[in-house]
């Protein structure tokens, strides 16, 4: 039986040994998922553990996919871009660390049928979840991003299409997508939209990256408004999977990813 895990700080609502639990299953591996939670001090420590008790597989949540880095011995070509690790693989004691976040909102986008060519796009929050989104968007050709930050550095990405703007600047954009980055609205907070109506109404699709609600104020008023609202269950699931690509040298079929978010949807319902 191989061993995996996520690494974290609180983990206790988390819906990836679930997940992890579905995956394996359907691709008929045997293995037990476990939770790491980890003071910030002892992540050398962590990863000394992960080598020592052999742990093949491991996620990394927030705080911790920026810290990470340091302690890690091989990092992918999208972890070094993004600036972020959310998966970590150990082979021949060696640790190799990934960003499958990026990955998973490209499932996001992919079974949700959207465009993202010549289409202009709004990110809320600046944090780690943003970049995954904003190297995946910049690379399937969106025409512009506009990154909205509460203490914008307007300096912070030197790309000509990708502009990092206020709260009170995104009162004059008008856009296709609108995307949630940020945690507003998640789990226990869950009366909070980080945009007003009058926001969401310029734009045609909204999609958010929290999956704790499966609907968020912020994709219910989406929905009131008659936009396409898409909720975060599948970038969560699509990460994991690639996560389980990596660790297991395997591919998994799309149509299995589609029974693991009805598996998971109708648990969480």
């Amino acid at each position: 039986m191989e061993f995996y895990g996520l690494l974290g700080e609180k983990l206790s609502h988390s819906l990836s040994p679930l997940i992890h639990s579905e995956i394996l299953k359907l691709i008929n591996k045997e293995g037990a998922y476990k939770l790491f939670e980890v003071n910030k001090n002892n992540l050398e420590d962590f990863t000394r553990a992960v080598k020592l008790l052999k742990i093949k597989g491991t996620n990394v949540t927030i705080p911790y996919k920026e810290d990470i880095i340091k302690h890690i011995d091989i990092i992918s070509e999208e972890a070094k871009r993004i600036g972020a690790i959310n998966t970590v693989l150990l082979e021949n004691e060696v640790l190799y660390g990934y960003n499958t976040d990026y990955y998973g909102f490209g499932y996001m986008i992919k079974i949700n049928n959207i465009e993202v060519k010549d289409k202009k796009a709004v990110i809320l929050g600046n944090g780690g979840a943003c970049k995954g989104v904003l190297y995946y968007l910049l690379d399937n050709n969106i025409k512009s991003v506009y990154i909205v930050s509460r203490n914008p550095n307007r300096n912070e990405f030197n790309l000509e299409n990708v502009h990092v703007i206020s709260y009170e600047d995104l009162k004059e954009v008008k856009g296709d997508i609108i995307i949630n980055s940020t945690p507003v609205g998640m789990y226990p907070n869950v009366g909070k939209t980080p945009v007003s109506e009058d926001i969401i109404q310029n734009f045609n699709i909204v999609m958010d990256l929290i999956y704790n609600p499966l609907d968020t104020m912020f994709l219910n008023t989406g929905k009131l408004l008659g936009k396409k609202s898409i909720g975060g269950l599948y970038m969560l699931i699509g990460q994991a999977v690639k996560a389980q690509e990596i660790w297991n040298k395997v591919e998994i079929e799309e149509e299995i990813i589609k029974e693991i978010y009805e598996n998971i949807k109708l648990k969480l319902n």
